[in-house]
């Protein structure tokens, strides 16, 4: 469904939201499209047990376990961050992921540099014995081929289409999926320019490019200034934003509006990718820190 922004913008300029987030109630947006082919694959390839990666609000983390729940896979999460052991209770993502019958697997951060090696990924067999391996965000060629189906023909008519970009495998996904016409543009949350090789990998098209000045400081960095936005932008429109991804792209389309950066007339798509769970383990933070919450109905 896409949803109308109704903001008046400046030189005719319409701003549509694609509600991916509203595709399923707990696999939802590009989680549920990254994770299908995969979950196809294991099953073809009769696996009954998934691992892969993330961190303490990972929405993939939390989709994967409950896509296990739904279609009969044994989960486990390797944590990024030994020191979450024992405090799963304390963390909205992690709760929830153990609720669907996820395994944890906590290490520290130095070990999760490495958890693609092929040490590592013999020590997790030898542990929890034969898997089918999903990547931290769920990218890869099974993943993008999900995200191609995120554009359907009534999207072909918009300028731009934009996204935000964590491992990559949304944007490959719309690009291939792209028209000659239309221009792609990721908003990464995390700093740095090495997500273009990533990219590359999966994609043979000129027609998108990153814009890489709205991360806020890096991933899970969360500023005054975007909770505020994200505020404003919800009471005005009332399509909630998680701060980790579509919050920061979303800031960063309407502060291109105000720049002149896109033509006159021009139409935009930006897809909203889900990851509103996140937005209670962030709240939990601010709460602590008696700082202005996001505003959000569950």
């Amino acid at each position: 469904m896409n949803q109308k922004i109704e903001i008046e913008f400046k030189s005719g300029i319409e701003l549509y939201i694609k509600r991916d987030d509203l595709n399923h109630p707990l696999i939802s947006g590009n989680k549920l499209r990254k994770l299908k082919y995969n979950l196809m694959e294991a099953k073809n390839k009769g696996f009954s047990k998934i691992v892969t990666f993330g961190g303490a609000f990972s929405n993939h983390i939390l989709a994967t376990a409950a896509a296990g729940k739904e279609f009969g896979f044994q989960t486990i999460g390797v944590i990024r961050g030994d020191e979450l052991l024992g405090h799963v209770e304390d963390n909205p993502t992690l709760k929830g992921a153990s609720n669907f019958g996820m395994e944890f697997y906590f290490v520290s951060r130095e070990v999760y540099r490495n958890k693609e090696s092929v040490v590592f990924l013999k020590e997790l067999e030898d542990k929890f014995g034969s898997f089918y391996l999903v990547p931290e965000g769920g990218t890869n060629e099974l993943a993008v081929k999900g995200c191609e189906e995120i554009l359907d023909k009534e999207d072909f008519l918009f300028d731009f289409v934009c996204c935000a970009i964590g491992t990559g495998g949304t944007i490959s996904g719309l690009i291939n999926a792209s028209q000659g016409n239309q221009k792609i543009l990721g908003f990464p949350a995390l700093k740095g320019n090495f997500l273009y090789n990533d990219i590359r990998k999966f994609v043979h098209k000129n027609n998108w490019d990153l814009v890489l000045d709205y991360h806020f400081g890096g991933y899970g960095k969360i500023k005054p200034e975007l909770i505020t936005f994200l505020n404003k932008f919800y009471l005005e429109t009332k399509v909630p934003l998680d701060p980790l991804y579509n919050g920061k792209m979303m800031f960063g389309i309407i502060d291109l509006i105000s720049r002149d950066y896109f033509p006159s007339n021009a139409k935009i798509l930006a897809i909203h990718t889900g990851g509103l769970q996140g937005i209670k383990g962030i709240n939990k933070i601010l709460k602590e820190k008696k700082k202005e919450i996001i505003i959000y109905e569950d």
